[in-house]
């Protein structure tokens, strides 16, 4: 496993950055597993705030209730980390904001809070533009809590390429 470090996090934050300045288009970011660390990685870049609109870190069920709309029979059939959820996130991340670009990660970043069906590195991460139909990918993720969440922020920021 080869982790991307902060360098290449960096970069990766920078080009897409300019993907979205070059497209017009500003991101809004939904981070349950992640905790803001999208969110971050991309204001970090200078420049952001012509492409950057907000970050929104929802770990409770109140939260992607409130904050992205997300239904409590999603959240009682499906649980927080499955495909539904995650698509949800991302629909009500770009309702709630004025953003053009959503992405949305929802998972178990660990030590604890797998299961057999849901182990540790589970990872959904869903991906939208406005006016468009959202894709979700699961993922799983290899190694401890910061792994975890680091390659989470590489794969939402890569998936990103493909909007």
């Amino acid at each position: 496993m080869s982790l991307p470090d902060d360098a290449a996090l960096e970069r990766l934050a920078e080009a897409t950055g300019r993907r979205l300045l070059a497209a017009r288009d500003t991101l809004v970011t939904a981070e349950s597993c992640t905790g803001g660390w999208i969110a971050k990685v991309m204001t970090d870049v200078a420049g952001s705030s012509a492409w950057f609109d907000c970050g929104m870190a929802v770990y409770s069920y109140e939260a992607k209730q409130a904050l992205l709309g997300v239904r409590p029979q999603t959240l009682e059939s499906e649980g927080a980390v499955s495909r539904e959820t995650a698509l949800e996130m991302v629909s009500g991340a770009l309702v709630r904001s004025g953003a053009s670009v959503a992405v949305a990660v929802t998972g178990i970043a660990g030590p604890g809070g797998g299961t057999p069906d849901k182990p540790v590195g589970t990872v959904w991460i869903a991906w939208k533009r406005r006016g468009g139909y959202p894709r979700a990918t699961l993922f799983g993720f290899d190694g401890d809590r910061g792994a975890v969440r680091r390659q989470t922020v590489e794969a939402a920021l890569r998936g990103l390429e493909d909007l």
